[in-house]
């Protein structure tokens, strides 16, 4: 089926008698495979990168190398199943397109939708107003290659990436006095936001990961700043829910998604709204969010704190399939003077798709 000027993926792998080879193993393949079962399309294989190939079994089927599954299929579709942004091996996606049809399906990190047909058509007006909102070109640009390629699974659209060196210095104005980081990890995007921005004076992190948070404890003083770390998910009220913890991506509120971590487990995490626990006003702020899925709840958290404070924003749009014009949205409702720039960042799948928002 055509939509949006592309072929989408699901069709295209329905009416193709090429085998159907999984290059990667893991969360993302099986989630790949769970969206082939429901079109009636079965994988043939899976391969791995060299030195993950070992002869073990992958949902049945024996993993290879990409050599030997060349000698055993010969042509064949190749479905990339996990994502990276480390230059050697988007090359060597890259050098694999090259040879063979090869797609990088869209399965969304949070959430059960597929960014498919029947999704685009039935969010196709707020698709075409969202891209409205966008201050320039290179964003309506970008955001253009990603619907298309949320679609069609070409890795080809990501020509628009930039870096993120660029947003951040080009974009953001700067002068921030203080800065809210949710989804803090380890504490290395507070490590990062002070050293492009220096006159951070404040800083409040939330990391809901148990693991994870005991490292972002550890490093809570950062050049004579002191971080105000918190063991809690940035939601649009405080309470307790429950968790599954991958340790970073994918760790999410449970009962948010029927598609959980590969190898999480589940426990109880407490929720926090940024108004109930952050007393800023007046301070030039920066709040960056990464919530795996909880961004429109976390800004709902918020409402107060973007009204008293001089607010910039840098807002992951990746995670669901509608983030990437549900957010813009309402981004735009609760800011509706400030400008809002698109940008992806280099990773594949779109995975690092960054909202700036400034004044």
């Amino acid at each position: 089926m055509d939509v949006f000027g592309t072929r989408e993926l699901w069709s295209r792998l329905k009416e193709s008698d090429k085998p159907i080879l999984l290059y990667g193993m893991g969360n993302g393949a099986d989630k790949v495979i769970k969206v082939l079962d429901t079109i009636g399309v079965k994988a043939d294989g899976v391969f791995a990168s060299d030195g993950f190939a070992r002869g073990n079994l992958f949902h049945g089927m024996k993993v290879t190398s990409y050599a030997e599954a060349c000698g055993a299929f010969g042509d064949f579709i190749v479905l990339i199943s996990f994502g990276s942004a480390l230059p050697d091996v988007i090359r060597n996606m890259k050098r694999i397109a090259a040879e063979k049809e090869t797609y990088a399906p869209d399965v969304p990190v949070a959430g059960d939708e597929i960014f498919d047909a029947e999704f685009f058509f039935k969010n196709e007006k707020n698709i075409d107003e969202a891209r409205e909102i966008f201050a320039d070109g290179a964003s309506k640009e970008a955001y253009d290659e990603i619907i298309k390629y949320k679609l069609d699974g070409d890795i080809s659209h990501f020509q628009i990436d930039s870096e993120k060196d660029a947003a951040l210095r080009n974009i953001l104005s700067g002068g921030y006095s203080a800065y809210i980081d949710l989804g803090a990890y380890n504490g290395d995007t507070v490590k990062e936001a002070i050293s492009y921005f220096p006159t951070i004076k404040k800083v409040t992190a939330l990391e809901p990961s148990p693991r994870i948070f005991k490292k972002l404890e550890k490093s809570a003083v950062f050049g004579g700043r002191f971080i105000q770390p918190y063991n809690c998910a940035a939601w649009d009220r405080s309470g307790d829910a429950g968790f599954v913890d991958g340790a970073g991506r994918n760790s999410q509120i449970s009962g948010e998604s029927e598609i959980q971590a590969h190898g999480a487990h589940k426990e109880s995490v407490k929720l926090a709204a940024v108004d109930e626990i952050c007393g800023y006003e007046g301070e030039k702020l920066l709040i960056k969010l990464d919530v795996e899925g909880s961004e429109s709840r976390a800004l709902d958290g918020m409402r107060r704190i973007l009204s008293e404070n001089d607010c910039e924003l840098i807002v992951s749009a990746y995670h669901r399939s509608e983030d990437i014009f549900s957010l813009p949205l309402k981004i735009k409702k609760l800011l509706p003077h400030h400008k809002i720039f698109l940008r992806k960042h280099p990773y594949v799948p779109a995975w690092d798709i960054n909202l700036y928002v400034t004044k």
